[in-house]
Parts: C-alpha cells; sequence; structure tokens
C-alpha cells in the first residue's frame, strides 16, 4: 500500500507541475473538457489520495489512535492543498479559485471517510 501511496502523490505532484507549466497532455485535458470538470477531477484526485495516504497510515500506525492518524492526515492534506490552491494566483496559466478548492476538500473528507470504513 505504501508504494501505491508514493506513486500516486508523485502523480499528484507531476500533474501540479504540468499545470503550472501549462503542459498537460491533450488526452489529459480532454478528460475535463466539460462544464466543471475541473471541479470533478479535483474532487477524484484528492479523494484517491486522502483515500491511499489514510489507509496507508492507519496501516502503519496500528498501535496509534486511528481517528487521530486519519485527522492528521487530513489536516496535512488540507494545508497542501490550499497551499498548491493558493500558489496558482502566481502563475499566469492558472487561476484561484475556491469552487476548486471546496471540491478538493469534499473529495478529501470523502476519501478519508471510505479509508476509516475500509481501514481493516
Amino acid at each position: 500500500m505504501k508504494y501505491l501511496a508514493i506513486l500516486f502523490s508523485l502523480f499528484i505532484v507531476a500533474l501540479i507541475i504540468l499545470a503550472d507549466r501549462n503542459a498537460i497532455p491533450p488526452f489529459v485535458r480532454a478528460l475535463y473538457d466539460f462544464p466543471n470538470g475541473d471541479k470533478l477531477g479535483h474532487f477524484i484526485l484528492f479523494g484517491l489520495l486522502s483515500l491511499i495516504l489514510t489507509l496507508t497510515f492507519l496501516r502503519a500506525l496500528p498501535n496509534r489512535d486511528p481517528k487521530r492518524v486519519a485527522l492528521s492526515v487530513s489536516l496535512i492534506l488540507a494545508l497542501a492543498i490550499a497551499a498548491e490552491e493558493y500558489s496558482q494566483q502566481y502563475f499566469s496559466t492558472r487561476t484561484f479559485d475556491m469552487v476548486d478548492l471546496t471540491a478538493s476538500y469534499l473529495g478529501l473528507v470523502i476519501g478519508a471517510l471510505l479509508a476509516w470504513k475500509f481501514r481493516k
């Protein structure tokens, strides 16, 4: 599970870098080419990231309070997501959007709740 968490995290970082450079491949861009497609993308990508990372840490730290582990992972992800969204205002090809941030946070919460449900 930890390798999946590492690979998916690197995938997200790569997507962010490509988006910051306005270099997302056309086939990936086509996935978001419908009304509010980017919001759905934020929800799915950050929901999956939250699910995978929360499950990974819950399994890696079995002697810790699971609620605290899940909350810690979620809070760290929430800060990272906010920083990434906020940083978009410094790139000419990106725009800060509260609706994107909200979609990301909704994905994070749903992913964490699913991880909590399937933790065993």
